[in-house]
């Protein structure tokens, strides 16, 4: 009697999901047969998170960031569905799609990522554009272009958060508008870039300064209305006309994660051994944003897209040994750095003793990323293109 295939059932397309098909497909299988590798996630395309900004202004393509998934897996032989989760038992180890269709797994990836929660304020669901999807940068477009064509003398633009995503939107933003536009960064803290290093933050508040965005600080947004925002600052609430709100705020885990009966923490985020695996359940795994992971030392690590990037690695190695009789090996971070863009052909950068702001670390920054782009075809056509567009374009003056 054959004996049947194994199954591996990987959830989400993101940095962890997608990557751990993709080094799942490298791995050597000589003396075991193959599993079948199956990625399912709710869009056709893939996102390279970090690069989003950069449509905004248009010095990226969708193509560039966001490449089909048929087409980044053409030849490993990954199994691609597009489909939402609606419910997964881990008993029955089945995964339900919403379409109908069932998959029943051997080993379970969970990288579904994250939501922006749009609930935390009154009129934030209804008012607020979030930034975190291809779709969240489209609808934000159409915004600004039905503003721009409503002609206002000034366009205000509120971003909630003063975290990395706010700070790079509200430069990027400003280098896209100019001077018609009025720039607030509403921030609940007493900084903004709190967890960020030292030489980071100044190079963003002089890039912020520059562009003349107003920070405020240790202010709370207490609701949003059409065409108004109204905030609390030492318990003192003013009401502000704003065009654009972007929350940026917060990542909450969704529904069919927090409902698992599996260890969550107080965030619904779930719990997992160095190995990356779900407490007391071996066969499952989770990376990302939807997990609380620590590596080898336990020390906790953050939810970036740096880690989730690493943690795709160790992922598909451990399921790898699981299958194949080989220990498996504890999650060890590596911290390489952090980058942010600071608007146009402008960014920093620090890690591995370098500190760099600019253009030269914009380009840095771009390397890095060209490096990061999920397989070798995808990295020399988007790398070919980085070198030819600018050569088109001055020739074309």
């Amino acid at each position: 009697m054959t004996q049947a295939t194994t199954r591996i059932c990987i959830l989400g397309g993101g940095f962890g999901g997608l990557y751990t098909a993709l080094r799942l497909s490298q791995l050597p299988w000589e003396n075991t047969t193959k599993p079948e590798i199956i990625l399912v996630d709710q869009s056709d395309r893939f996102l390279f998170s970090p690069l989003l900004y950069e449509i905004l202004t248009g010095e990226l393509q969708t193509w560039e960031i966001a490449p089909p998934y048929q087409e980044l897996l053409q030849g490993t032989g990954i199994r691609f569905h597009q489909d939402t989760v609606s419910a997964i038992d881990t008993d029955k180890q089945q995964v339900q799609l919403e379409k109908g269709q069932t998959i029943a797994y051997d080993r379970l990836v969970l990288a579904l990522g994250g939501e922006t929660p749009l609930d935390l304020v009154a009129g934030a669901s209804e008012y607020a554009y979030p930034f975190r999807t291809i779709t969240d940068a489209y609808h934000l477009e159409e915004r600004l272009q039905v503003i721009a064509e409503s002609n206002p003398e000034k366009i205000r633009v509120a971003i909630v958060g003063g975290g990395y995503s706010g700070v790079e939107l509200a430069c990027k933003l400003a280098d896209r508008i100019g001077e018609k536009g009025r720039f607030r960064l509403i921030e609940i803290g007493d900084q903004i870039l709190r967890t960020s290093p030292e030489f980071n933050r100044e190079a963003a508040k002089k890039a912020l300064d520059q562009r003349g965005v107003f920070i405020d600080l240790e202010t709370k947004v207490v609701s949003i209305a059409e065409h108004t925002i109204s905030l609390e600052y030492k318990n003192q609430i003013d009401e502000i006309p704003v065009d654009l709100v972007i929350w940026t705020v917060g990542t909450r885990v969704s529904p069919v994660v927090k409902n698992l009966p599996l260890k969550h923490n107080e965030r619904g985020q779930i719990i997992t051994t160095s190995t990356l695996q779900v407490s007391e359940h071996p066969q499952i795994f989770a990376l990302g944003d939807l997990a609380e992971s620590h590596d080898a030392e336990g020390k906790q690590v953050p939810a970036t897209a740096q880690v989730a990037f690493q943690q795709a690695d160790y992922t598909a190695w451990n399921i790898w040994a699981s299958l194949t009789n080989r220990p498996l090996l504890p999650f060890r971070y590596q911290q390489l750095g952090e980058m942010m863009a600071l608007g146009v052909d402008n960014a920093t950068l620090t890690g591995l003793g370098v500190k760099l702001d600019g253009s030269l670390a914009q380009i840095a920054r771009r390397l890095a990323y060209l490096y990061r782009l999920p397989t070798l075809e995808h990295q020399l056509k988007v790398g070919f293109s980085w070198l030819v567009t600018p050569i088109i374009n001055a020739l074309s003056e």
